[in-house]
């Protein structure tokens, strides 16, 4: 059997790279970061949706590289805020935002809502593009939870230490990686994603 066709892991955030890059090498599948390559053209994530800008990043990626490209939006949407801030989620405090800049802002925001009414999911779409840059595969899976009033925990990235699960009492940041993976957005999505990956490749 032919040896299966690397993925480059679309994204230039190293935790969401980490994240994506541990499900790949469990399924077997040989991967590649942007960092590996010399020339990644710029992609503007100017989409309406998390799917538009998903397929946008897959697909000019997979283009310009010439690999297959599993590329992913993914964002928070808060209930009392009419769905914010999501596609801008990265940039909610400006372009540059650090994740601490983002998540100080909504909770700025939400000063005053009580804990009942800090309802909030996160959402991620992942598409998968081949070579010549045609989507071929996409799922999206979201995770609900609640906003807290302060951050809690060390672990994760972006708004994991205000994203609480009620169900474990706890922020994304205080669960940890083993944890936050099995029942995250990203965790759920790459589950369902990779084994149709691991079927499109062999094919």
């Amino acid at each position: 059997m032919n040896e299966r066709p690397v993925v480059v892991i679309g994204t230039a955030n190293r935790g969401k790279s980490q994240e994506i890059a541990l499900v790949l090498e469990k399924a077997g599948l040989m991967w590649k970061t942007l960092t590996e390559f010399s020339e990644v053209p710029p992609v503007e994530e100017d989409g309406r949706t998390f799917a538009e800008n998903a397929r946008k990043k897959a697909s000019l990626l997979a283009g310009a590289l010439k690999h297959w490209v599993l590329a992913e939006d993914s964002g928070l949407e808060v209930e009392a805020l009419g769905g914010q801030p999501g596609v801008l989620s990265a940039r909610f405090a400006g372009m540059h935002a650090a994740d601490q800049d983002n998540y100080k802002l909504l909770l700025e925001k939400l000063r005053g809502v009580p804990l009942e009414n800090r309802h909030a999911r996160f959402v991620c779409h992942m598409a998968v593009a081949d070579p010549e840059g045609r989507v071929r595969l996409e799922v999206c899976e979201v995770c609900h939870g609640r906003i807290t009033e302060e951050p809690r925990g060390q672990c994760g990235f972006g708004y994991d230490p205000v994203f609480e699960i009620p169900e474990y009492h706890r922020t994304f940041a205080e669960l940890g990686p083993v944890v936050k993976n099995a029942i995250s957005h990203r965790g759920r999505a790459l589950r369902k994603l990779v084994p149709l990956l691991v079927r499109l490749l062999e094919g």
